[in-house]
This record gives C-alpha cells, structure tokens and sequence, in this order.
C-alpha cells in the first residue's frame, strides 16, 4: 500500500480521486470504481502497489505492437484491478478480482528495483504495464517507469485509455508507446459494454500523440455489437484524422466471460475492417485472429512499403524478419518511412 497520487481532499474526510477519468468521489473508508483505491480517514492510498499477479516475458508483438522495437522481447507486468467492467474481459479474474463481491487483492511482493533488474537480466528492451489496466498501478509504474528509463529500458502502457489527462502529462516523460484499445466508436457501447465513456478515450489518443508517446491502436470486434461498416469507418477515420500512420490492429472476438453467448468473430467481418480501413487511408492494418487454442497471425500481418510495396516486416511467426528496413525504419528500396521505433 502506498498514498496514491493525484486526488485532493473533500468535505467530511472525503477525497476525489483525478487518476482516471471516473473522477470517484471517495467517503472514508470507502474504494473507488476500480477496487483498488481506498479513502482511509481523508488520505487516499493504492493497495495494489507492487502487488504483481503477472511477470512475464512476451514478444513485443503479442501487446501488440508491430512497429515499436520489432522483434524484441518485453518484460510484462500486471497486478489485480480495472476502472473498466467490460464484459468481454479476457482477464476478468484479475481485472474484476477486488470489485464486489470478492473484494480479493493479491499479488506477490515486487520493488520496482527488481522489476527493472529482471527485466535486464532477461534480455528485455522494455517493459509492459499490461493485462489488466496500468492507469490503476500507476504510482508503481510510474516508479518503475522512471528507474527503467536511467537504466536505458523503454516503457509501453497497454490501455484502456481512460487515464485523466493530468495522468498521462505525468508519465508521458518516461512512456515510450501505448497500445490503446479503442473499443468502439458508440458512446453507448462504452457505457452499456464497458462501464465508461468514448469522448475521453479519443481525447486521450490525440494528446498521447501529440506528446510524442509512439501509439497503435487495437478494436476486438464483435458480433453484433460495434462490427457494423458504419461504425468501423468511423473509428478508421478518426485514427486517420491523427496520424493516417498509426498502426490499427483489429482483433477477433472469442466468446468470454459475460458475452460467452457470443459467437467468434468471422473471417469475412476481419476482412471488412481491413479494407474499410485501408479504403479511409490508413497505412498499416493488421488483422490478428488467433484461432482456439493457438496463437497465430491471419494472413494479413506482414508489414509492406507504402510506396514501393516490397516486403519489409516478415510475420509468419511470433519472431518477425526484418527485410528491408535501414536503421532509421525506412525501407531499403525507396526510404519510405514506415513510421517504425527501432530503438
């Protein structure tokens, strides 16, 4: 446990939380919408710090990020906890855990010292707050982003993206790219789906852009719930409206925790997006769809020059070949820039 940053006292020992953008106002005592930031007598204090559920090593690829130190490994942690409910969690017994009615917060005890040091021992380039969402263990990211970066490791947040904007001005000196899940382009699917709103999100993308934080972004279609042409044109164009480089990753659905009645996502409908995306003009879409039990990209993954078309990025696996990229991320035929992060 560690006193949180960002909240300000209230009336009656009451405090508001400003760490995302749910604003809780807290009574003593109590914990705010993510279940792991608790009001103790007008104080408010993170009870998830250092308390990791997860250490592992992943490709860079699986977070995912494509263009983003390509080929590397990244050190990834997580501990309990979300701002969101969304009820396709993949991760619901770890994001839902300290919410009622288990109210669980467990992890093992973590330093952001050896957080660091295993991530270099491992040969990692950077380090992923990942899995469950890194805005509700950001004074432990924070810490552990700032020691990695005088050690000359990367940071990369995977994200809901609902951190306050006050939030993401304070780390964005030691985050070094985000994946950010832009879940759909409907307000009321953000409210009814995930328990939030859409306008914070966007708002978010354009400032972590305009901080220089490198960004892909990721939509899980669905079934039936934000796969319409309308509304994937929506979301291709305001991705476009960015940057037109920014990579969009589209990812298939599985049935999961409260949407298990769901079917999977089809091939066709992956497709769709793809082309609606490439349509808008967007200059890198990726479809991942791996099947039950395995993890495999669709067929459309590699990485092309936008203006000669050679192959640059091989991905028929989770170890992608660089083919003809320089060392500024160009491509070796026409030094097209790919708009990729090599170091």
């Amino acid at each position: 446990m560690k006193e949180a940053v960002l909240w300000e006292k209230l009336p009656n020992r009451a405090v508001r939380c400003n760490l995302c953008n749910h604003f809780c106002s807290i009574q003593n005592g109590q914990i705010g919408a993510c279940g792991v930031r608790q009001n103790r007598n007008g104080v408010l204090y993170s009870l998830n710090y250092g308390k990791l559920v997860a250490a592992h090593i992943d490709p860079v690829e699986k977070k995912p990020l494509y263009h983003f130190l390509p080929g590397t490994q990244i050190f990834s942690i997580a501990t309990v906890g979300c701002n969101f409910r969304c009820l396709f969690c993949q991760n619901f017994d770890i994001s839902q855990a300290p919410k009622p009615p288990q109210r669980q917060i467990w992890g093992e005890s973590w330093s952001a010292k050896k957080v660091v040091e295993a991530a270099i021992k491992t040969n990692c380039q950077s380090i992923a707050y990942t899995y469950t969402e890194p805005t509700i263990f950001f004074e432990f990211a924070l810490d552990c982003a700032k020691l990695a970066h005088k050690k000359g490791l990367k940071n990369v947040f995977v994200t809901n993206g609902y951190m306050s904007k006050e939030a993401l001005k304070m780390i964005s000196p030691y985050l070094d790219a985000a994946n950010v899940d832009l879940k759909s382009f409907n307000p009321n699917f953000y409210r009814r789906v995930s328990g939030a709103q859409l306008a914070p999100v966007l708002e978010n993308i354009k400032l972590a852009h305009k901080l220089g934080i490198f960004i892909e972004l990721t939509t899980l279609v669905i079934p039936d719930q934000n796969d319409s042409e309308k509304e994937l044109t929506q979301i291709a164009e305001f991705i476009a409206s960015v940057n037109p480089k920014i990579p969009w990753h589209i990812s298939r659905f599985h049935p999961m925790y409260k949407m298990s009645d769901l079917p999977p996502t089809p091939t066709k409908t992956l497709k769709k997006a793809h082309d609606i995306g490439k349509k808008v003009g967007l200059s890198f879409v990726y479809v991942w769809a791996p099947p039950h039990g395995q993890e495999e990209f669709f067929e459309i993954g590699n990485t092309f020059c936008l203006q000669c078309g050679n192959l640059a990025i091989d991905r028929k696996s989770w170890i992608p070949k660089l083919v003809n990229i320089d060392e500024k991320g160009r491509c070796k035929n026409c030094q097209e820039d790919l708009n990729l992060r090599l170091k």
